[in-house]
């Protein structure tokens, strides 16, 4: 079992509203494509499609507050800066970036059967 942590969650989330970015999202696992082929053990194989089904799951059954979801989507779906997803959301990009950060742990917590804690509890930040 992999462990889904902060940097593999940011490269998978625009899988979720783009079917298509998964064509773009390399397995670090395999080797280039130039290299020579050897024998492959299936014990080892990709394990990137069950990332993008558990991709999926995560985004639908974490626990994110609208403010996150709205965030993540504008971030990750359609690729805007912190700045201007915090405009559209009525918010600084600060705050913006904040409602990501919480998104991403949330969602990393649920694909690993964890309950999430915020080191930003004590924070008054609009969420």
């Amino acid at each position: 079992m992999t462990a889904y942590d902060r940097r593999l969650v940011e490269h998978l989330l625009p899988a979720v509203w783009d079917a298509e970015a998964a064509y773009g999202i390399r397995n670090p696992q395999t080797p280039d494509a130039d290299m020579p082929k050897a024998a492959t053990d299936p014990k080892s194989a990709t394990t990137l499609f069950a990332h993008l089904a558990d991709i999926r799951r995560g985004w639908a059954t974490a626990p994110l507050s609208l403010g996150e979801r709205q965030a993540l989507v504008l971030r990750y779906g359609a690729d805007l800066p912190d700045d201007e997803s915090g405009a559209l959301q009525g918010v600084t990009g600060r705050a913006a970036r904040y409602r990501c950060e919480r998104g991403v742990g949330k969602i990393a917590a649920q694909l690993n059967g964890r309950e999430y804690t915020d080191g930003y509890e004590e924070l008054k930040i609009a969420a």
